[in-house]
């Protein structure tokens, strides 16, 4: 019996730590998505310093840009045709922030809002209020 349990447990042990290995399905759309939405998150926060927007910014920026490029260069992504993948690509300045904000030449804050119909003129002469 304590022989048994002696070889049983050790290859239970392996065929455990085996398909806890197995690799994980990262999706490089869905963690760009989640990169650019903590981006705008950060762009939005009104609870944080000038300085300390701008260093997250700044860091999120190399991360967001580095996703994109896997994004554009995914071939898993070109065979598929889901409304997900289709909206992605349609919305490219929307999408791909980094990369549209510098063939603009603007601010990723900037693109972005332009993309949604604002400036961040009309942004700093609106009134604080209800309607």
């Amino acid at each position: 019996m304590k022989t048994t349990l002696k070889i049983v447990l050790p290859l239970a042990a392996l065929l455990a730590a085996a398909a806890l290995a197995a690799p994980a399905h990262a999706d490089t759309l869905a963690n760009m998505e989640r990169e650019r939405a903590l981006l705008i998150e950060t762009m939005l926060d009104a609870g944080i310093t000038t300085a300390e927007r701008q260093v997250r910014l700044e860091a999120g920026q190399r991360r967001l840009l580095d996703l994109e490029r896997m994004v554009l260069r995914d071939d898993k992504l070109t065979g598929r045709n889901t409304p997900h993948v289709r909206r992605a690509f349609a919305n490219y300045d929307l999408t791909f922030l980094v990369h549209a904000s510098v063939e603009k030449n603007r601010t990723m804050a900037d693109a972005w809002l332009a993309q949604l119909g604002l400036s961040t003129q009309s942004l700093m002469s609106a009134k604080r209020g209800r309607r």
